[in-house]
């Protein structure tokens, strides 16, 4: 019975060079990893950090009404 298995080749595949665009895509995202946090964005984060967990546990943990606003049967 035949195999469709391909033996092993003797040498490793040939390294591929990177498409032309990779480099700009590197150096695009590169630019803006390094791109400093508004201070808004900042301020979000912090009054986030602040916020009691105790306090926000009802929120979106499943405690909240059903869709259709009645009780479940």
């Amino acid at each position: 019975m035949p195999s469709d298995r391909k033996p092993p080749s003797a040498s490793p595949a040939p390294r591929r060079e990177p498409p032309e665009w990779a480099d700009g895509l590197k150096q695009l995202y590169d630019s803006v990893v390094e791109e400093d946090l508004p201070d808004a964005f900042r301020d979000l984060l912090a009054r986030l950090d602040d916020i009691d967990p105790k306090r926000g546990s009802g929120q979106g943990g499943g405690s909240s009404p059903s869709p259709g606003g009645g009780a479940a049967a």
